[in-house]
């Protein structure tokens, strides 16, 4: 299996040093397990490894189903469990070991448990709400570009200090950026091959891991919905629109919608806004989780959307860049909200980053490889109404070179991010 890093191990590292519950979670496929088992040498303790168990096996399901309690007792600790969210029950049962533990004074507690997932626990309440203050909850997502081609990952921290010394492409074309930066298993395969993974991995999904979460009457729909979401990726989301659309009412449309972002397909980007006298869409954004999962819906492929569907490509890559911004917040210590931003009057930025401070960083995306300064004109309006809190924007853009277009305004090449 893939031994290329992760750029979230050493925040799993410290999370496990500071709690007495870790959960990583993330879509299947994400290397979750590859990753847990390559640590598991490291936190364990006098010389052995961490114990291990998978719900993917049958048998240690139904133990632990029978008996959660002293199927956590049963395992020297630390304990890795995969898959937890197959057993439910054990998420009470652990907040009893916790607890048992912390009144005997055992010393090691934390970094005791080390579990994952592949589906959204903190939608699911009567899941997370037991582990609430003694579970830290991290999300593993396919690979970066920077992560696939073994690059440092801080590109995005780099991008927001304006650090642009020494840039380069690293030898990697926008189209192969894409396609590296998608599931472990699949992301150097040839096309035909991720085909038919990407068939089976939606049918194991939307057939059989959405019944371990909830029970949907039209469960039949998810595949056309997730086509749906695919074809609207980067635009707003309109519920209403999409019901007609599938044929279902707009409170189910919203309810499925949840579910595929609970098994890590698709996400939202909230909208930013304050209260600063100027009319803003309160409306999200959607986005799927993989780009190439999304040509993959859409029954085309990567190169030839880039070749021959211009206008297309232009939406696909902001779903790239969005997951690449997503990812990166998710793997650092870069403590902001992603938001993005419009007007009413059709005045928009395509991603803000707002750290706790209320200071605002812009980023817009173009598909084309020369700029002039129309293509701020968004940015420029996002500056006006937040003053003092703007620290500067970016229009990431496919050409070659690192621009400036005024006081902290720079055009960046997209290789930034895969740095």
């Amino acid at each position: 299996m893939n031994r290329i890093p992760r750029h979230i191990k050493p925040q799993l590292l410290e999370a496990l040093r500071l709690s007495p519950v870790v959960f990583l979670n993330g879509a299947r496929q994400t290397g979750k397990s590859t990753l847990v088992h390559q640590i598991a040498s490291q936190i364990g303790r006098d010389g052995a490894s961490a114990s291990y168990v998978t719900f993917d096996r049958p048998t240690a399901m139904a133990a632990a189903t029978a008996a959660p309690e002293a199927f956590l007792e049963a395992y020297p600790k630390p304990l890795i469990i995969d898959e937890v969210q197959m057993v439910p029950d054990l998420f009470r049962a652990l907040k009893v070991v916790v607890d048992e533990d912390r009144l005997a004074d055992k010393g090691l507690i934390n970094g005791n448990f080390l579990l994952t997932g592949s589906a959204n626990i903190l939608s699911l309440p009567k899941l997370s709400d037991p582990l609430v203050g003694r579970m830290n909850v991290l999300t593993l997502y396919p690979f970066t570009t920077a992560e696939a081609s073994q690059g440092m990952g801080n590109g995005l921290a780099r991008l927001m200090q304006f650090d642009f010394n020494g840039i380069s492409d690293r030898g990697i074309k926008l189209v192969d950026a894409i396609q590296l930066a998608g599931f472990p298993e699949i992301h150097q395969k040839p096309e035909a091959e991720r085909t038919i993974w990407m068939d089976s991995y939606i049918t194991t999904i939307l057939q059989r891991d959405v019944k371990q979460i909830a029970e949907l009457e039209k469960s039949a729909v998810l595949p056309q919905l997730l086509r749906i979401l695919a074809a609207r990726a980067g635009g707003l989301l309109n519920d209403s629109d999409i019901a007609r659309e599938i044929g279902l009412t707009s409170v189910t449309t919203k309810t499925y919608r949840h579910i595929l972002q609970m098994m890590f397909l698709t996400f939202n980007i909230n909208p930013w806004h304050r209260n600063i006298g100027k009319r803003l869409v309160k409306a999200p954004k959607g986005y799927m989780i993989d780009t190439c999962l999304l040509c993959h819906m859409l029954d085309l492929s990567l190169s030839d959307i880039a070749i021959n569907k211009p206008d297309l490509f232009k939406h696909i890559l902001e779903n790239y860049i969005a997951t690449e911004i997503l990812k990166q917040l998710n793997n650092s210590k870069i403590n902001t909200g992603l938001y993005h931003f419009r007007t009413s009057d059709g005045k928009e930025v395509d991603f803000i980053l707002e750290k706790p401070d209320g200071s605002v960083f812009a980023i817009e995306v173009k598909k084309s490889e020369s700029l002039s300064m129309n293509d701020f004109k968004g940015i420029q309006v996002f500056a006006e109404l937040t003053g003092k809190d703007f620290i500067g924007g970016i229009v990431l853009y496919a050409g070659k070179e690192v621009v400036p277009f005024g006081t902290n305004l720079w055009a960046v090449p997209f290789y930034m991010l895969w740095q």
